[in-house]
C-alpha cells in the first residue's frame, strides 16, 4: 500500500491549487483524478473564462492561481486580466483551455507533486475519528492509499460523505441545487459583425446598454443578452433552455466563443442516475443553440460548433458541516475573521434552481470579502480537509464563492494547511491559522489581516 503525506481526491482547479502548495512546502503529494488531465471544469468542463481576480481594481487573488496565469501570458494563451465587457463583475480572464491542462500539470510536477489519472474514489476506512485509507478504483482494479492528511477536492465532497461526515445539500428550503450548465464551444464567429450588431441595438443586452463603448475597449468580448431574439426562438418552440438570455465568452483564441447557456434543472450531481440523465438533456439543449446561433444571431452565419462539455458544469451539491458555516451576511457585511485566508470580489450568483432568473446581491463596488480557514475544516474527522465549492457555507454564500478565481485561493490555503498539519503530526483543527496566514503572504497571497 502507498503511503503519502498528502493526498488529495479530485485534481479539479481547487484540488490541483492545493496538490501544488502542500507540494511547495514538502509534503509527499498525490493527486487522484478520474480524468486524463488536471484543471476540472476548466478543462473538462469547458468553463471559462475564470471570473474574477478583482475587487474593484485591487487585484485580490494573487498566489499560485495568478502564477499560473502569467505564465499562460508569456506562452501567449491568455490575454491575463481584462475588463468584463458584460459589466457583471471586474474583470474576466480568458484562456486557452489545451495550454491550461498542460502549464497546471507542469507546475505541479515542477513542484514534486505526483498524479495518478483515471482513477476513481471508491471509498474510506476510518478508525479512531480518522481516514486510515482511501480506496481507489482504475485500470488495475480497486487499491487502497494511505495518507497522514487526505483533501476533499472532489466538488461534491465525496470523500467527505464516505468518511461520515455531516453535509448539507442545496438550498436550505427544499435541497434544491443551482442548475447545471453544459457548455459548448463555437469558433470561426465575426467578432466585428457582432459588436456592430450590439452597437445598434445595446437595450437588448443587459447591462451592456450602461456604455456600450465597453465592447471596444477589450480584446475579447463578454456577451449577455439577445433577449429579444430569445424569447422569439421560446415563443415558437424552437427553444426550450428555461433561462432568460443568452450568455457567452470569448476565449484566448479570437473567434471562439464559450456559450454558458444551457440549464438543467432538477438534476443531483451526487446521483450517477440523474447526473446521467443532465447530460443527455445538456446535449439536447446545445443541438437547440447551435440552430439558435446561426438563424438568429448576427457574426454566426459561418460559425462552427466544435464541442460540449466534454462533461456537465455542476454548480453546487453537497456543502460539509464545518467549524464554521459561512453565510451571505458575512459577505455582505463584511466580516472580519482572525483566521481569513483568502478573499473575493465576485457577488452572490445564484441561477434559479426553478426556471428562469438569476439573481445577484452585489456587494459595493471595490469592496471585498473574507473567507476563513474553519470553513475548509470538518467537526468530527482529524485529517480530512476540504477545497473547492463544497465547503461549509450556506446555499447563497455557495454560490459566490464557488467561481474559480475564489476555490483557487481557497485551495492553496488547504494545501498549505495540509502540508502543516503532515509535517507536525498535528490534527487539522490544531492547525494554526496564523502559521498559514504568513507561509501564504510569503508565496504571493494577497491577505487583509
Amino acid at each position: 500500500m502507498k503511503n503519502y503525506d498528502v493526498v488529495i481526491a479530485g485534481g479539479g482547479f481547487s484540488g490541483s491549487i492545493a496538490a501544488i502548495a502542500a507540494s511547495r512546502e514538502g509534503a509527499k503529494t498525490l493527486v487522484i483524478e478520474s480524468n486524463g488531465f488536471l484543471g476540472g471544469t476548466l478543462t473538462g468542463a469547458g468553463v471559462g473564462p475564470m471570473m474574477t481576480f478583482h475587487a474593484g481594481d485591487k487585484q485580490v487573488i494573487r498566489g499560485i492561481t495568478d502564477e499560473l496565469i502569467e505564465r499562460l501570458k508569456e506562452s501567449g494563451k491568455s490575454p491575463g486580466h481584462i475588463l468584463d465587457s458584460s459589466m457583471y463583475t471586474y474583470s474576466v480572464t480568458p484562456f486557452d483551455a489545451e495550454a491550461m491542462k498542460y502549464e497546471i500539470e507542469t507546475m505541479l510536477l515542477e513542484s514534486g507533486g505526483e498524479v495518478l489519472y483515471h482513477t476513481m474514489l471508491a471509498g474510506a476506512q476510518m478508525s479512531n475519528g480518522s481516514i486510515e485509507s482511501i480506496k481507489i478504483c482504475n485500470k488495475a482494479g480497486v487499491s487502497d492509499i494511505k495518507a497522514k492528511i487526505f483533501i476533499d477536492a472532489t466538488g461534491d465532497g465525496d470523500l467527505g460523505a464516505f468518511a461520515g461526515i455531516p453535509f448539507t445539500k442545496g438550498r436550505e428550503k427544499d435541497g434544491a441545487a443551482q442548475p447545471m450548465t453544459l457548455n459548448m464551444k463555437i469558433r470561426d464567429v465575426n467578432m466585428e459583425k457582432l459588436k456592430e450588431f450590439i452597437k445598434k441595438d445595446p437595450e437588448n443586452f443587459a447591462r451592456i446598454h450602461k456604455d456600450v463603448t465597453t465592447i471596444d475597449k477589450v480584446p475579447r468580448l463578454s456577451v449577455i443578452g439577445f433577449v429579444k431574439e430569445f424569447n422569439e426562438a421560446k415563443e415558437k418552440g424552437e427553444i426550450s433552455i428555461k433561462r432568460e438570455d443568452v450568455l457567452f465568452f470569448e476565449t484566448n483564441n479570437p473567434g471562439e466563443i464559450i456559450v454558458n447557456t444551457t440549464r438543467i434543472l432538477g438534476c443531483d450531481s451526487t446521483d450517477p442516475w440523474s447526473l446521467s440523465k443532465a447530460e443527455i438533456e445538456g446535449r439536447k439543449q446545445c443541438k437547440e443553440l447551435e440552430a439558435f446561433f446561426k438563424k438568429y444571431l448576427t457574426g454566426f452565419e459561418n460559425a462552427t460548433f466544435i464541442q460540449s462539455g466534454p462533461s456537465i458544469g455542476v454548480r453546487g451539491s453537497r456543502q460539509i458541516k464545518g467549524l464554521y458555516t459561512l453565510t451571505a451576511e458575512d459577505l455582505l457585511n463584511k466580516e472580519k475573521f482572525e483566521d481569513t485566508i483568502a478573499h473575493s470580489g465576485y457577488p452572490i450568483d445564484i441561477h434559479s434552481p426553478d426556471g428562469e432568473g438569476t439573481a445577484s446581491k452585489m456587494l459595493e463596488w471595490g469592496d471585498y470579502y473574507n473567507i476563513p480557514l474553519r470553513i475548509l475544516v470538518p467537526e468530527n474527522i482529524d485529517n480530512l480537509i476540504v477545497v473547492g465549492r463544497c465547503v461549509s457555507a450556506t446555499f447563497e454564500a455557495q454560490a459566490a464563492i464557488r467561481v474559480t478565481p475564489t476555490v483557487g485561493a481557497i485551495g492553496q490555503a488547504g494545501g498549505t494547511a495540509a502540508a502543516i498539519a503532515a509535517k507536525k503530526m498535528i490534527s487539522v483543527q490544531n492547525v494554526d491559522a496564523k502559521e498559514v496566514q504568513e507561509r501564504l503572504v510569503e508565496n504571493g497571497s494577497y491577505l487583509d489581516v
